[in-house]
Order: C-alpha cells, then sequence, then structure tokens
C-alpha cells in the first residue's frame, strides 16, 4: 500500500480465536475507503462487535487476533498495523485514527467525573487546549450534538442526564479528535424508536460534515441500511455476503441475509401500523 492509499482501514484475513483454540472469527477481510460507510451487520454471536474491538486493539484478555488490521489517519498517512502493535503505538492510533461509540455510554463515561472535564480530556490531549480556549471548544462540541443547556450538561454527571444525552455525550468525545475513522457499535440499541431516530440522523449529518470514514456495527439491517452504503453480513464469525445498501436489500443472495431483509421489512410494517 503506497503512501496515498486511500483506505482508513484494511482488514485482510482476521481471525480471532480464544487461548483454547476456539475460532470467532474466521479469515475476515474488507476495507473502508476515507469518507466510505460500511455496515457489519448479524446477530448476536456473529463476531461483529468482536471485530470492531480488535480494529482498536481492544479484544478482551482470552482473545488473540491473527492476520492484518491496518489503520491510517489520512490517505497521506503510513498505515499503522494494528495486530501485535504495543499498547503505547495503539494508544496513539485511537482518538486520530479512530475512535468508537458503544451501545452503552455508561461503559465510556467515567460516573465519578463531570461531564466537561471528561469531554476536555480528548481535547486537551489531542489538539493542545488549555484555559479559556478549552472551555470554548467543550461547550461546542456539546452544541454540534444538538445538546441543550451546555453550560448545565457540562456541570453534570452521567446520571444525572438521559441516555440520549448520555450518547450524544459520547458521540462528541469520539469526535473531538476528528478521527479519519469512526467505528460506532450497536449506538442506538438501547434508546426508545424516537431518540434512536435523533442520534442516527444526528450521526450521519455530522459523519457527512466531517468527511470521515464510518464502520456502523449492528444486529438490524434497517438501522444499517439507514446510516451506510455498503454492508457486509456476519454469520458464526464468516462473511456471508456483501455488497451496496441497495443490492443486499433488493437482492439479497445467501439465506441467512434474506431472512435478515425480511425481518427488517416485518418490523418497518408494524411500525408503520403502530404509527397510524
Amino acid at each position: 500500500m503506497n503512501a496515498r492509499d486511500p483506505r482508513a482501514l484494511d482488514v485482510n484475513g482476521l481471525t480471532i480465536r480464544t487461548d483454547q483454540g476456539r475460532t470467532l472469527v474466521s479469515d475476515l477481510s474488507f476495507s473502508i475507503n476515507a469518507g466510505s460507510r460500511l455496515g457489519l451487520v448479524g446477530e448476536s454471536g456473529s463476531g461483529k462487535s468482536l471485530t470492531a474491538l480488535a480494529v482498536l486493539g481492544l479484544l478482551p484478555p482470552g482473545m488473540n487476533a491473527s492476520g492484518s488490521i491496518v489503520l491510517r489517519e489520512a490517505p497521506d498517512a503510513p498505515g499503522t498495523e494494528v495486530i501485535g502493535a504495543t499498547e503505547q503505538r495503539l494508544t496513539g492510533l485511537r482518538g486520530r485514527a479512530a475512535t468508537v461509540v458503544f451501545q452503552e455510554p455508561l461503559t465510556a463515561l467515567d460516573p465519578l467525573m463531570r461531564i466537561g472535564g471528561q469531554l476536555a480530556e480528548p481535547l486537551r490531549r489531542w489538539r493542545g487546549l488549555r484555559g479559556p480556549a478549552l472551555r470554548r471548544a467543550v461547550a461546542e462540541a456539546l452544541e454540534q450534538v444538538r445538546l441543550p443547556d451546555p453550560d448545565r450538561i457540562t456541570r453534570a454527571y452521567p446520571h444525572e442526564i438521559s441516555g440520549g444525552q448520555r450518547q450524544r455525550v459520547a458521540l462528541a468525545m469520539a469526535l473531538a479528535c476528528d478521527p479519519a475513522l469512526l467505528i460506532a457499535d450497536e449506538p442506538t440499541t438501547a434508546l426508545d424508536v424516537t431518540v434512536q431516530s435523533e442520534v442516527l440522523a444526528l450521526l450521519d449529518g455530522l459523519v457527512a460534515q466531517r468527511g470521515m470514514a464510518l464502520l456502523f456495527v449492528s444486529h438490524d439491517l434497517a438501522v444499517v441500511s439507514s446510516v451506510t452504503d455498503h454492508v457486509l453480513v456476519l454469520k458464526d464469525g464468516a462473511a456471508v455476503e456483501s455488497g451496496s445498501v441497495d443490492d443486499i436489500v433488493r437482492r439479497p443472495q445467501h439465506p441467512y441475509t434474506r431472512d435478515l431483509v425480511d425481518s427488517a421489512r416485518h418490523l418497518e410494517s408494524a411500525l408503520e401500523r403502530i404509527v397510524r
């Protein structure tokens, strides 16, 4: 791969096994160009969240990865191999090259620290901001994710704001470093339908505005198709189908993909009946 490689993420032959030798993800390959969006979809246990964790070098103890995962901070930046990298090198990658928003923001937020202090940390670390400039940047980051009364949110602890507001704070923290790749791992599953729609629209707009790459992980094909342009379908740790959203939704080839499409359509019809 040359220095002008357009790929923000390049995964080749990724295999994830437990220390006991059980294979959880098998020979997975995909890439995401700068500014492109890929949906990783599959049922629970398909390996999609493990894949997202592997991209950031965050696999839990007892699991190991082989193959290749290359991240780059920009098209003109050299790629960095994640697998086998030192923790110091990975810490340098997380933030600039890639960040993640998890399903439950409480896992990413310190319950004993005010929101403002938590959001200030990546701004201080990656952008070198201090004093009034840092305080302005914190307020602007909260305003960008459409949180009302940013002064109140800044002073609040995570448990003092709603789940939807916490997810917006987590998104603001992930975007604070202006990463080349944003990984969203089931970011709206814990939210009710109305808030989910609002967060998805916000995510879609912010990713487009910043021109960053997106890896969106979900079990819900309808959600994935609303924010991505390509889809990779996983089942039992292996890729069974990939293609554009239009191809996957309109012309699914694998029986498992057809089941996902049918489930998404049934859910959409049920929601439409409820709204009426």
